[in-house]
C-alpha cells in the first residue's frame, strides 16, 4: 500500500488577538481583549495528553503589531512555550506570522520546523480580503521564506484557495515556492488549504470547489520539486474528495490534533478513522515528524537529539512515544 504521513499534534494558542483583520479569518480575537496563555497552562495541558498519543507541539499564534510595546513580551512568551514543550518531550513547530530575521534565528533554538503560509502572491487581495491585514503583503511574507531559508530552518508553507485569486495566481505562487525552494532546498511541505467557511468570519464567502482542490493538487505536483510534501487538510474536504487528491498527488494530511484552530468549525477526524477511509484506496496512513529525515543536521543538538530518538522509536516499535519522553512525569 502506498504511504500517507500525518504529524500526532497538539495546538497551543499563546494569543488569538491579531491586529490583521482578514474577511475570512475564524481565529482572531481583536487586540488586548485576549488573555494570552500562561506557561502554567500550557504545561498542565501538555503534561495531560494520553502517553504516547502526541509529537508535534503546535504553537500557532494571532499577530502582535511589530511596533507594539508588546511586541518583545509576546515573542517571549512564543520562545518560552517552545522551550517548555521540549523540555516536556515534544517537538516544537511555531507558526506565528511574519517574524524578524533575529526572532526567526532565535526561535530556530527551539524549534524542530516552523511554518507560513504564504497564501498568495497577487496584490489584488490586499484591495480585497487583505485590505485590512498589513501583514499579508505578498513581499511581507516571501521575505520570511526567503530568511528561513538563509537561517536553514526546516519550513512549512501553503495556498489558501477560494478567497478570489484566479487559476494564474496559485501558478505565481506556487513557481514562487518552487524558486525558493532550489535556491535554499527548506520547504518542507505545502499546504493546499480550501477555504472553508466558518461561524466567526466577517463576511461569508463560497466554500472551494471540490473539483478544482484536486485540479490545483495536479497543478502543484507539475511545479513543485518532487521532494515538497503536498498536504492536504482532511477535516476541509468529503472522503471521495480526499481520495481524489491523494492520487492526483497529494502526500500528507497535515497535523491531527484535537481542535483545528484556524477552522473551529471543522473537527479533525480520529487518526484511526481517517486511515479506515483512505485504506480503500489503496493508502496506508503513518505518522511522523514535524521535522522530514532530510533536515535533521539542520537542527540544533538537543532538538536533534529528541528527534533521533522518536526516529529510532517509531522506526523499531511503530510507537510514537520513545522511552525518554518526558510529558507523562509527575502526572
Amino acid at each position: 500500500m502506498r504511504r500517507v504521513t500525518y504529524s500526532p499534534s497538539y495546538t497551543l494558542v499563546p494569543t488569538y488577538e491579531c491586529f490583521n483583520r482578514c474577511t475570512y479569518c475564524n481565529f482572531r480575537a481583536e487586540p488586548g481583549t485576549d488573555r494570552w496563555l500562561s506557561l502554567e497552562q500550557a504545561e498542565f495541558r501538555l503534561r495531560s495528553l494520553p502517553s504516547g498519543s502526541v509529537i508535534e507541539a503546535l504553537v500557532l499564534s494571532g499577530e502582535v503589531h511589530p511596533k507594539s510595546h508588546r511586541r518583545t513580551a509576546w515573542f517571549r512568551r512564543i520562545y518560552d512555550l517552545c522551550d517548555l514543550a521540549l523540555r516536556l518531550g515534544f517537538l516544537p513547530h511555531t507558526n506565528a506570522g511574519p517574524l524578524s530575521y533575529e526572532e526567526l534565528a532565535q526561535l530556530k533554538r527551539v524549534n524542530a520546523s516552523m511554518g507560513l503560509m504564504l497564501e498568495q502572491v497577487t496584490p489584488a487581495l490586499m484591495q480585497t480580503v487583505h485590505r485590512h491585514a498589513p501583514s499579508k503583503q505578498p513581499e511581507v511574507r516571501l521575505q520570511q521564506l526567503e530568511w528561513a531559508g538563509e537561517l536553514r530552518i526546516p519550513f512549512t508553507t501553503g495556498l489558501l484557495l477560494g478567497i478570489g485569486e484566479t487559476a494564474a495566481d496559485w501558478v505565481d505562487t506556487l513557481t514562487a515556492i518552487a524558486r525558493l525552494h532550489r535556491r535554499y532546498g527548506h520547504i518542507q511541505e505545502v499546504i493546499l488549504q480550501p477555504h472553508s467557511p466558518g461561524s466567526s468570519q466577517t463576511e461569508i464567502g463560497e466554500p472551494f470547489a471540490p473539483e478544482r482542490l484536486t485540479e490545483t493538487v495536479a497543478i502543484a505536483r507539475q511545479i513543485l520539486p518532487a521532494d515538497i510534501a503536498l498536504q492536504i487538510p482532511p477535516n476541509l474536504v468529503s472522503p471521495q474528495t480526499l481520495l481524489d487528491c491523494l492520487a492526483a498527488g497529494a502526500t500528507d494530511l497535515g497535523g491531527i490534533s484535537p481542535i483545528d484552530e484556524v477552522n473551529p468549525d471543522y473537527a479533525h477526524p480520529q487518526a484511526d478513522a481517517l486511515a479506515a477511509q483512505i485504506r480503500p484506496g489503496g493508502w496506508r496512513l503513518v505518522p511522523r515528524l514535524p521535522v522530514y529525515p532530510q533536515y535533521d543536521d539542520w537542527l540544533y543538538s538537543a532538538i536533534r537529539e529528541r528527534v533521533q530518538g522518536f526516529r529510532e522509536w517509531i522506526s523499531e516499535t511503530g510507537q510514537l512515544e520513545p522511552e525518554s519522553g518526558e510529558h507523562d512525569a509527575d502526572r
